[in-house]
């Protein structure tokens, strides 16, 4: 059994970092075209049919383009802050369980590296690690505009995990666990936490766009400000890390919050997970619809948003939630 057990896991570990490495490539031209459509251009339409191989001509270009270490970084924390912001995406995913557990030529797969019962903890600890990939890709950098930019994710990463972390405890008190599987089970015979926690899904939506670096929160590496950023020195496959790394965390984000406030995948039915699915669909697409229709915030408005609105709300409503179960 431990045999079996052990070859089970390596099996979803590899199956993993296949599946988003290629929807991290797949995800650029769904962006392309959904910015394409909101702004009525074309997008990429000349590789393949309507373009669908630009992801592939990307992936051979990030491969095949040359690796240049710049004279003046610190040449092993340059090298290692890429790995550092896609491993600790990856790794995010073990405690999140894609889809409900299924039976394949009579052997149960469950799609969940690890069922931890600290598992939400887990994800929200691995992701903050992520802040040191950005933070020492831009310090081991030789210009100015790395350093800034790494400086400000840095704030940007810890001031929203703090909400982050502050907008679930509510939920977790509702339903006694850090575990995403009791998460869904619990609202299979109490409905979804959404309608219970209508505040804390929203805090924590909201707190998803600044945890993934995305508009209109893109201060990590705003290009029209600071150019590339953390990134502005790297090249080839090195940037191409950053770049899977912030795919894949929009990617397991969005697994996260249906999970979390909308039911997840139910009682375990093919129906139940395929709506799952198109719940997850939804919110990647709403990181893309962002993007298209805000504009990045200042630094300043970023902070101030964080701490003098979104925190006080979320301590606000772990009290209420507190004096509601006294009560009940």
């Amino acid at each position: 059994m431990e045999t079996a057990y052990l070859i089970e896991t390596v099996i979803k570990i590899v199956v993993i970092l296949l599946v988003f490495s290629a929807l991290a490539g797949i995800g650029t031209y769904f962006e392309r075209k959904v910015l394409a459509f909101m702004q009525r251009r074309l997008g990429p339409m000349n590789v393949g049919p309507y373009g669908m191989l630009q992801f592939g001509a990307d992936a051979i270009k990030l491969f095949t383009k040359e690796d240049i270490i710049p004279t003046n970084v610190v040449s092993p924390i340059f090298k290692i802050a890429p790995i550092i912001t896609v491993s600790t995406a990856f790794m995010a995913a073990a405690a999140i369980p894609f889809l409900p557990s299924f039976t394949l030529f009579g052997y149960q797969v469950n799609p969940i590296v690890a069922d931890i019962n600290i598992g939400i903890l887990y994800i929200l600890g691995v992701m903050g690690i992520g802040l040191y990939g950005p933070l020492l890709g831009g310090m081991a950098s030789a210009n100015k505009f790395s350093l800034l930019s790494a400086a400000r994710s840095a704030a940007v990463f810890i001031s929203y995990e703090v909400v982050t972390g502050l907008s679930i405890l509510a939920p977790i008190m509702l339903v006694g666990s850090l575990s995403l599987i009791d998460f869904n089970n619990y609202q299979i015979e109490n409905g979804w936490i959404i309608f219970s926690q209508p505040v804390a899904f929203l805090l924590f939506w909201i707190a998803a766009f600044a945890e993934t670096g995305r508009t209109p929160f893109h201060l990590v590496a705003n290009d029209h400000e600071i150019i590339d950023g953390f990134g502005t020195e790297y090249s080839g496959m090195r940037w191409g890390l950053f770049f899977i790394g912030e795919y894949a965390n929009m990617f397991f984000i969005s697994f996260v919050i249906p999970l979390l406030f909308l039911g997840g995948f139910g009682d375990g039915s093919a129906i139940g997970a395929f709506l799952f699915l198109g719940k997850v669909a939804f919110f990647f697409f709403c990181f893309l619809w962002a993007r298209a229709a805000w504009p990045d915030v200042r630094p300043d408005q970023l902070m101030w948003l964080c701490w003098k609105v979104l925190m006080p709300i979320a301590i606000i409503n772990i009290i209420i939630t507190g004096v509601v179960m006294m009560e009940g």
